[in-house]
């Protein structure tokens, strides 16, 4: 019998709080050719000599308001969702890092060592996009094919659209919404529109092509936008709440050309248009990380209440969510047959 093991794979942290450690993550996470995907040379200057020089320090800054005591939030909660997962499942499960610690390549090896001939690896990303997804299967396709030529390497496929992840997701909107509220946000991760462009197959439909994400074309399957719209629309229909009530919006962008509208533009806006009693939910995560803790509940929280909000709910990931878990659990065990 072939012993099967999962690999949960999600973004990176730093391994501590030491600007040393900052530094060599940003290093690792923009150089990678997915994420910052302009000439080698234009990469090496704009991210050794303007990136990390100037963001390192306010960086460090972010993540001191969100670590615990036991380190980085997003790695706490990865190793929770992998102890629940292994109880669900009953697979070896570990978890890893694209960017720094723990790495994929230690947590292939673990799992090698104890016996594991077959490895089901999941990005932990609902959605699709070549700045996840993509680098992240390479990465490990890369680092199993070093390591060992006979392990057997499968991939879950994204599950934006799933009924258990959105009967999970929705759920836990559900139970975060407050009694009152004039509207839900879902504030995706951004990404530059050339990414769209890029995982495009056919190069022809998306951003080409007028309402691209509500005609059927094959490139959805690989299109971040239409997948993120396709999770909210699905979600809100699962909530049964009205069109009016809802909307979405993209963050953490760097540069122009990034997906609008802007999570920031759109807490200035709010507002003004007499939505006073706002809830924020970031389903681009499965896990609470840097992006939802500081940049949302607490730097989004002082926008809006600054520029004349009343109330500000943050609805938290999915983490180790017991109905997040028991689809996911299965999900692994259906793709992994």
């Amino acid at each position: 019998m072939i012993m099967k093991a999962v690999l949960l794979v999600n973004l990176g942290s730093p391994k501590d709080l030491n600007l040393s450690s900052i530094k060599e993550y940003l290093m690792e996470f923009l150089t990678d050719d997915n994420v910052v995907d302009l000439p080698k040379i234009i990469q090496k200057i704009l991210v050794k000599n303007i990136i990390v020089p100037f963001r390192s320090k306010k960086t460090q800054e972010a993540y001191s308001s969100i670590w615990k005591k036991d380190g980085s939030p997003l790695i706490i909660n990865t190793n929770s969702l992998a102890k629940k997962l292994s109880e669900k499942t009953n697979y070896s499960v570990e978890i890893a890092m694209r960017y720094q610690y723990p790495t994929i390549n230690e947590a292939i090896e673990k799992l090698i060592n104890k016996g594991c001939k077959e490895i089901i690896a999941v990005p932990l990303y609902p959605h699709y996009a070549q700045s996840t997804i993509l680098t992240t299967e390479n990465k490990i396709k890369e680092i199993s094919a070093s390591l060992s030529g006979d392990l057997k390497l499968s991939f879950i496929k994204p599950f934006y659209n799933q009924e258990g992840y959105i009967n999970s997701l929705a759920s836990l909107i559900k139970e975060g919404l407050p009694s009152e509220f004039d509207h839900l946000l879902f504030s995706y991760h951004g990404i530059p529109e050339r990414h769209v462009r890029n995982t495009d197959p056919s190069q022809k439909h998306c951003l080409k092509v007028r309402d691209c994400c509500n005609i059927k074309a094959d490139a959805h399957q690989f299109c971040y936008r239409h997948q993120v719209l396709e999770t909210t629309k699905l979600c809100a229909a699962r909530l049964n709440i009205e069109k009016e009530k809802w909307s979405v919006s993209f963050q953490s962008r760097i540069g122009p050309g990034w997906l609008k509208p802007f999570t920031d533009k759109i807490l200035d806006e709010l507002p003004k248009k007499n939505i006073k009693k706002l809830a924020v939910v970031c389903p681009a995560f499965v896990a609470d990380n840097l992006e939802t803790l500081e940049e949302i509940n607490i730097r989004a929280r002082e926008q809006f209440l600054e520029n004349g909000g009343i109330e500000f709910t943050y609805i938290p990931c999915l983490n180790d969510n017991n109905n997040w878990v028991e689809f996911l659990g299965n999900y692994i065990i259906q793709e992994g047959e």
